[in-house]
């Protein structure tokens, strides 16, 4: 069954989904990022190739050819993935297709909106049984 995390408390979504998939990268987990629109995918797709500071996290879009070969693959609205490790969500709503993957992390901002949402994406896991983990990085960063 697939496990979910959700890191709460992050300053910056995009930001965070890098550090996640380059700790997923180096530990040889493959990563699918879904994003909710083309401006989010193009924004990560930019970060991305900064990601880390010295280097950059070889990533590329669902749709093309190298998608199987790549670590990190950016998916916008597609449902067919190259591989089913680690799904990191950047939809305010639970995906469709969360449950083919291995793991799910959920990233929630400081925004209150957004916060709320992740709330009732919590209690969706929840009242499904999926197995939950909490992370809150306000309380690890800075320390």
């Amino acid at each position: 069954m697939t496990k979910v995390d959700f890191y709460t408390g992050s300053p910056d979504k995009l930001r965070t989904a890098c550090q996640l998939s380059h700790k997923a990268m180096q530990s040889g987990v493959r990563t699918v990022i879904s994003v909710p629109d083309a401006a989010t995918t193009d924004a990560l797709d930019k970060l991305l190739w900064h990601y880390p500071a010295t280097a950059f996290i070889p990533h590329c879009r669902s749709d093309a050819e190298e998608a199987e070969q790549m670590p990190v693959v950016l998916n916008l609205g597609g449902e067919k993935f190259p591989h089913h490790d680690l799904l990191i969500s950047l939809h305010t709503e639970c995906v469709p297709f969360f449950s083919r993957f291995e793991r799910v992390i959920e990233i929630i901002s400081n925004d209150a909106e957004d916060s709320r949402m992740g709330r009732e994406r919590f209690k969706f896991y929840r009242d499904r049984g999926y197995e939950l983990c909490h992370i809150d990085l306000s309380k690890t960063q800075n320390t």
